[in-house]
């Protein structure tokens, strides 16, 4: 308890994130941080106003803390070296030194995808939301967003119609929910996923926080999801923060006349990239090591293509032969081996000669 109290603590004050403790952390304690004296804190660079909240008003913020904790028992209190604190998230430049979790704190460590968009959303970028996000759940990950309205709310509905998990990362405290037309989804992902928040139960919504609460739905996340934005949105504060934590945008297209679309079509011109189905972002393959079944999957299916490819390329040779030929030789269909072909003629294994096919010989 004592230790927690501590990190408690260190969290009431402003600016002191995971990269500032870490490097405190060489020569202090968290309890010797948190008890330590006015000038000790001045030497280490504190400022007069960070100094007064961990030594005059810290008290309150703590027993406030506790006490929403115990008030149930899916309340929980995850600081920065707990082992349930989420691994990605601490890769990220400004890592909050503590998460308040109102759910499954479990569900932080699962391999999740950020959906982002407008707040006032066409009727089409309502359904590519939701859809993608309940695709995108049945195939393993939890949607991760900041339950604005708009985009965020229907990433958060499709993931829980299909019965899979989210987590909203909110801009307040946990005491209270906005905007509060969405009271009932905030009750529903707190039971099948999780509420999550940086700030103090008692917090108020305040416009600055949320571009701070935006860096943490993209540091929980493997990738970035952007479904329709504006030029000015602040969706896209979201997407260079992905690009900032060497994490892929995946962008999807709108009308050329819809400044909804806008902001999708800039991230496209600057590297993201353009996705029309849920398949587009799968194809990714460096997605599927964070998920065992689809790792599993896709390794089998490499090993089965592997023999494939030896029994395929053992029936071409220098001569060209045509597809059915050597279908025929390899005892395959003949669609299967133009597949194939295709994919080995673009590995360089195989050309397209007059006649039909060889084989390339290496120097």
């Amino acid at each position: 308890m004592d230790e927690l109290r501590h990190w408690l603590a260190l969290a009431t004050v402003h600016g002191l994130d995971g990269q500032r403790f870490d490097r405190l952390a060489e020569h202090y304690s968290v309890q010797q941080l948190a008890t330590a004296k006015a000038s000790t804190l001045n030497h280490l660079g504190f400022t007069p106003r960070q100094i007064d909240i961990l030594t005059s008003q810290s008290a309150a913020l703590i027993e406030s803390a506790l006490r929403w904790r115990d008030q149930a028992s899916h309340h929980h209190l995850i600081y920065y070296q707990h082992p349930q604190y989420p691994p990605l998230l601490k890769q990220t430049k400004q890592p909050p030194l503590l998460l308040f979790v109102k759910g499954d704190p479990a569900v932080l460590a699962q391999p999740q995808l950020a959906m982002v968009g407008s707040r006032q959303p066409t009727p089409t970028g309502r359904r590519v939301a939701h859809d993608f996000a309940a695709e995108l759940t049945q195939q393993g990950y939890v949607i991760t967003s900041g339950m604005a309205r708009g985009i965020d709310s229907e990433s958060h509905k499709g993931a829980l119609h299909a019965g899979g998990l989210t987590i909203a990362v909110l801009g307040h405290g946990l005491r209270q929910i906005y905007p509060t037309s969405n009271t009932a989804l905030a009750q529903q992902i707190s039971e099948q996923g999780a509420l999550v928040s940086e700030y103090f139960p008692d917090v108020a919504v305040r416009s600055e926080f949320f571009p701070q609460r935006n860096r943490i739905v993209v540091g929980l996340s493997l990738a970035t999801v952007v479904v329709e934005a504006g030029l000015k949105s602040g969706t896209l504060i979201s997407a260079n923060l992905a690009a900032d934590y060497s994490r892929d945008v995946f962008a999807v297209p709108g009308s050329v006349y819809s400044t909804q679309s806008a902001g999708c079509h800039l991230l496209i011109q600057q590297g993201a990239k353009l996705v029309t189905c849920v398949a587009d972002i799968l194809e990714e393959q460096h997605f599927f090591p964070a998920n065992g079944q689809k790792r599993a999957q896709q390794d089998e299916k490499n090993s089965q293509f592997d023999l494939f490819t030896q029994l395929l390329l053992a029936n071409v040779g220098d001569d060209a032969l045509a597809i059915d030929q050597i279908a025929e030789r390899a005892q395959m269909s003949v669609t299967d081996v133009s597949i194939a072909l295709l994919e080995l003629e673009i590995a360089g294994e195989v050309a397209a000669v007059p006649g039909g096919f060889i084989r390339v010989r290496s120097a």
